[in-house]
């Protein structure tokens, strides 16, 4: 009896862990990474628009003639979409992070649905096209999640780089945290805004971001959006 308990509990934790860890591929597959040891590298940013971080990203950028991929809540896009639209403006890549970032692992297949499809129509009103691309908040996913979001046309992407910036450390913390984990191909996780409030102070992720660029460009990594990585074909990360 208790090795069958036990067995049961670290199958329960195995498959919670998989709910929420980023590479995970047990419950459908996800994009988190291109080809190992590629020279391209994905910035990404998550819970945007956000004034004045999100501005202040994009001069950063600019300087550098670097493109992102920006996942963007589709209630601040209703409450600023002229950041949303400075963004696309720019040219980098803005993909879908639901209507509210609700973890979507406790949600209803329905408002599941309801999350995604109003967080596009949300981005269609202020950009009009953009990217097919989707990153569950929190990365929380079911396989019911994965589903309906590739019945509504979307692309699941996660990442396998990740900054630990939400709760603004310092600029040279969160470098040092992303450069532990580069290998090349990496899809970088960092953040322009805060789920729970509009307005926050991102000024540390800015400040590292152009640290990495720089950093990484001298070692001859190119800076590319996730939809640019897709369409160049890439090796799903092994599941962990």
């Amino acid at each position: 009896m208790l090795p069958a308990l036990i067995g049961l509990t670290t199958a329960a934790a195995a498959a919670g862990y998989q709910s929420m860890a980023p590479t995970g591929q047990w419950y459908g597959q996800t994009f988190c990474a291109g080809a190992r040891g590629s020279k391209q590298i994905a910035l990404t940013y998550d819970d945007g628009p956000n004034d004045p971080h999100t501005f202040k990203l994009l001069e950063v950028l600019a300087k550098h003639d670097v493109r992102a991929t920006f996942f963007m809540m589709g209630r601040y896009v209703q409450q600023r979409p002229d950041i949303a639209r400075a963004v696309a403006q720019a040219g980098h890549v803005i993909g879908n992070h639901t209507l509210t970032h609700p973890n979507l692992i406790f949600k209803s297949s329905a408002e599941t649905r309801r999350e995604l499809v109003d967080c596009h129509q949300v981005l269609q009103e202020a950009i009009g096209e953009h990217s097919n691309l989707f990153r569950p908040p929190f990365g929380g996913r079911r396989p019911a999640t994965l589903r309906i979001a590739r019945d509504i046309g979307l692309q699941p992407v996660m990442w396998n780089v990740t900054g630990y910036d939400w709760n603004a450390p310092p600029a040279g913390v969160i470098e040092r945290k992303v450069a532990r984990q580069m290998r090349g191909g990496d899809v970088i996780l960092l953040h322009d805004g805060e789920h729970r409030a509009f307005g926050a102070n991102r000024a540390q992720t800015v400040m590292a971001t152009e640290n990495l660029i720089r950093r990484y460009r001298d070692h001859g990594y190119e800076f590319v959006t996730v939809a640019k990585m897709l369409n160049a074909g890439y090796q799903p990360t092994v599941a962990e």
